[in-house]
This record gives structure tokens, C-alpha cells and sequence, in this order.
């Protein structure tokens, strides 16, 4: 089943007579419940259409529909309000509040979410429940990304979207990352979209979608995507 439709989505930014299509006619489904990877070089639209997707951003022109909601048209209010209960996001520099303690860095998206699920759970679940009390600043980078992934999933969200979330990690703490990204989708069916440039994170994903100048390349399905133990990284 589809969770995510665009049709004919361009999104177009204008600076003095310069023109430029960021998007340009995509046209995409992903399913619910996959592993997807958005690859491709720095501006080819990839951020963009990841930003289309959580409602940071509307289109210029085209659809956007999720869960069978077109999102393309929704004023701020009712994006805010599709963000809330919709998607989660995990970022490459983690977006923690330094003066908030790792159980309240989670806990705060009770203010926010319907349904969500608690912060001790899903600290829990990424291995930091003994470092509840902690600030961000007393944690390594990979703690630190472990805690925007429990925000993130404390949501309960149907889409997480990460915008290359091992970018600022070292190779073996970027594994241990993705693995716990991994696990998370399948132990809560979540649908999960990360935009890398990473070739190997491409790799593991169900599916792979390919950007360039604002244009999807190809969408392909891996039908037995490679183990993240199996990959050289």
C-alpha cells in the first residue's frame, strides 16, 4: 500500500531573473513500511523533496499526498498540525535543546504528538535510559543521534525522515546509527526515508531513489537488500 504520492511536483525558487526548478515534474510513490534511500550530489533536489515530504516546504505546483491527504495545499496551521502527528525527523547535527536533559529532549514531543509513545520507552529501546538525566553536551555524537532517534520515533509517527543522519559520525558509529534505524522500522512498522549521498546506505534499502537537477533518475526495488554486516564501510 502507498503511503506517499507526488504527481507532477515542481517547487521553483526565484532570485532576481534567475529561475531555478528544484523540483522539476517528480513523480514518486513509496510504500509503507519500506527502508528508502534518496541518493544524489549536493543540489540535486534531494533535501528538497525531503523537506516537500515533512511539510517544511509546498510545492510551486503538483500534489503531495500522504495517508490519502493531499498536503500540498495545507495553510501553516494545518502543516504544523501534519508535522505533530505524521512525520518524525532525524537531522545530520541532531537539533537536541542543550538546556534540556535527554529525557526531556524526548519527553517534550508530549506537547506535541496524539499518540505518543514514552520518552523512558523509546530511551530504552536506543540503549540511553541510564543517561536520562544527562545534557546533550555530556554525550558523544553517536548518544547524542540516538537521542534524536528516540524523539523522533516518541512521536510514533508513520514516516521518519532523515536528512543524512550518519553524516556527521565516524564510519563505525554511523553503522550503529543505521542499525538501530533499521530495528526501529521493523519493530514499529515505520516507513523510513533517508537522504544520503552515501552509496553503502543505499545498499541496505528496499528502495533506492535516484536525483539529479530536480529530476528523479530512476526508482529502483532491491529485492534482497544487502545485511549492514555484509557492507565494506
Amino acid at each position: 500500500m502507498n503511503v506517499v504520492e507526488f504527481k507532477e511536483v515542481i517547487k521553483t525558487y526565484t532570485s532576481g531573473d534567475h529561475v531555478l526548478n528544484a523540483l522539476d515534474g517528480i513523480n514518486l510513490a513509496l510504500e509503507e513500511g519500506k527502508f528508502i534511500v534518496i541518493l544524489g550530489p549536493s543540489g540535486a533536489g534531494k533535501s528538497t523533496l525531503l523537506n516537500m515530504l515533512g511539510g517544511l516546504d509546498s510545492p510551486t505546483s503538483g500534489t503531495i499526498t500522504v495517508n490519502g491527504k493531499d498536503i500540498s495545499k495545507l495553510s501553516s496551521d494545518e502543516l504544523a498540525e501534519y508535522r505533530a502527528e505524521t512525520v518524525g525527523f532525524v537531522f545530520q547535527f541532531y537539533n537536541l535543546i542543550p538546556t534540556l536533559t535527554v529525557y526531556e529532549n524526548v519527553a517534550l514531543i508530549n506537547e506535541i504528538a496524539k499518540n505518543p509513545i514514552p520518552a523512558d520507552k523509546m530511551l530504552d529501546e536506543v540503549g540511553l535510559l541510564s543517561h536520562k538525566n544527562n545534557f546533550p553536551s555530556e554525550l558523544s555524537g553517536g548518544e547524542q543521534q540516538r537521542v534524536s532517534i528516540a524523539r523522533a520515533l516518541a512521536k510514533n509517527p508513520k514516516i521518519i525522515l532523515c536528512d543524512e543522519p550518519t553524516g556527521a559520525l565516524d564510519s563505525g558509529t554511523g553503522v550503529m546509527v543505521l542499525k538501530l534505524l533499521l530495528d526501529m522500522a521493523k519493530n514499529y512498522n515505520k516507513t523510513i526515508v533517508i537522504v544520503t549521498h552515501n552509496q553503502n546506505i543505499a545498499k541496505m534499502a528496499d528502495v533506492v531513489i535516484r536525483v539529479k537537477n530536480g529530476k528523479i533518475l530512476s526508482c529502483e526495488e532491491q529485492k534482497e537488500p544487502a545485511a549492514i554486516d555484509e557492507i565494506e564501510w
